[in-house]
């Protein structure tokens, strides 16, 4: 009696073993990552037209947190290689995520609980990424080289040199797309900054300070506390500027983004999000830290999910993008897809001639088009990624 119920009880470990670590990961993200299947307006043949010849630079999408190799096209999510080539995007920055809280909302979220960690396991990642931010981070920045060494159509950029590779080369035909590895919230320290030596050495060209809940560095608009940067967070940004790294500051707190706003020397970018005028959102940018953004001469990334422009339309996404273009000029307006974040769009990397064709019927001129594509971003990269040195 003992063995068969020894025998019935591993039984039942197989079958929630197999189900956790088999079917676990991709239902959750097939639940999370979403299209949400409303219609969509006709592309014209004018905008094809124009599309084709854009050189498209996305500054946030979410895809290495999840186990699907990028360089095959899925049925799932938002975004892969071979999408990315139909969408005729140059340049994809792909966000490292380490950490999220249970309950996960935008209003107030603790630090004491993490989702990440039962999908790292469920997905049977590497042990040293069961319970380090940092080697999650470094896990994901060797998919995205792995990647890129087993495809002739992807490269990692590192350096401004990538980026004007970038530029000289995306009108012509079959050219390689590009991948630039960032961090969403700097808690993959693990309160330690010379870390960042480790994740610049991997690649990190992009982070963000703060994620869904406060940490060592600043406060979140989704934290508790909310608060501003700490000294630990202030000296970050002082290193991040010397390195090469731009600052983003997305799901920064309010007083978080002042505070990067009035000691920032470089360029910074909010990489993905929305406007209070258009979507009043928590998460979204005022008036006020959008001049402050372009203040230094940096580019805000709008969204296509619902909390950053109230609708998954691309009228929507046009329509944020023309309130900053109207408040401080074209050159401060980007794309930021937030693609795999746990969003709901309309449309993924491949129908991007969508945000396209809502530009033109917005009004917005061929020039001002080419620049929100992807103009803007490689001119702040570009300028935010080339080193200081320990003396500027």
């Amino acid at each position: 009696m003992k063995r068969k119920f020894a025998i019935g009880f591993l039984a039942l470990l197989t079958i929630a073993a197999v189900a956790f670590f088999g079917f676990g990961p991709r239902w959750a993200e097939e639940s999370m990552n979403r299209i949400d299947g409303k219609p969509l307006p006709e592309v014209s043949d004018k905008a094809r037209a124009l599309h084709a010849t854009l050189t498209i630079v996305d500054l946030h999408s979410d895809t290495l947190m999840w186990k699907r190799d990028v360089l095959e096209r899925s049925e799932r999510g938002h975004m892969d290689l071979p999408r990315l080539r139909e969408g005729n995007v140059a340049l994809q920055v792909f966000s490292s995520v380490t950490k999220t809280p249970r309950g996960q909302n935008y209003d107030s979220n603790g630090s004491d609980t993490d989702n990440i960690t039962p999908l790292v396991v469920g997905q049977m990642q590497p042990v040293r990424t069961w319970n380090s931010l940092l080697q999650r981070s470094l896990y994901h920045a060797e998919k995205l080289d792995d990647a890129a060494q087993n495809s002739k159509d992807l490269f990692v950029v590192r350096n401004q040199s990538d980026v004007d590779a970038i530029m000289s080369r995306s009108s012509e035909p079959g050219s390689a797309t590009g991948a630039l590895f960032s961090a969403e919230g700097l808690q993959n320290l693990e309160g330690d900054l010379d870390n960042l030596d480790k994740l610049y050495a991997a690649g990190m060209r992009m982070a963000g300070l703060t994620h869904f809940f406060d940490n060592e560095l600043a406060g979140s608009m989704h934290g508790i506390d909310k608060g501003g940067l700490t000294d630990m967070g202030r000296e970050a940004i002082r290193r991040m500027e010397r390195m090469g790294i731009v600052v983003d500051i997305a799901h920064c707190s309010h007083r978080c983004v002042a505070d990067i706003l009035a000691m920032a020397r470089r360029p910074v970018v909010s990489s993905h999000g929305g406007v209070q005028a258009t979507c009043e959102v928590n998460r979204n940018l005022t008036d006020d830290e959008i001049r402050g953004v372009a203040a230094t001469g940096g580019v805000i990334g709008i969204g296509y999910w619902e909390g950053a422009v109230c609708d998954t339309s691309p009228a929507a996404v046009a329509e944020a993008m023309k309130h900053v273009r109207d408040l401080v000029g074209i050159e401060h307006v980007a794309l930021g897809s937030d693609y795999d974040g746990a969003t709901t769009v309309r449309f993924d990397t491949s129908q991007l001639a969508q945000v396209t064709q809502a530009l033109i019927d917005a009004g917005f001129s061929k020039d001002e088009i080419r620049a929100v594509m992807g103009g803007n971003a490689l001119r702040v990269l570009r300028a935010g990624l080339v080193p200081r040195g320990p003396a500027a």
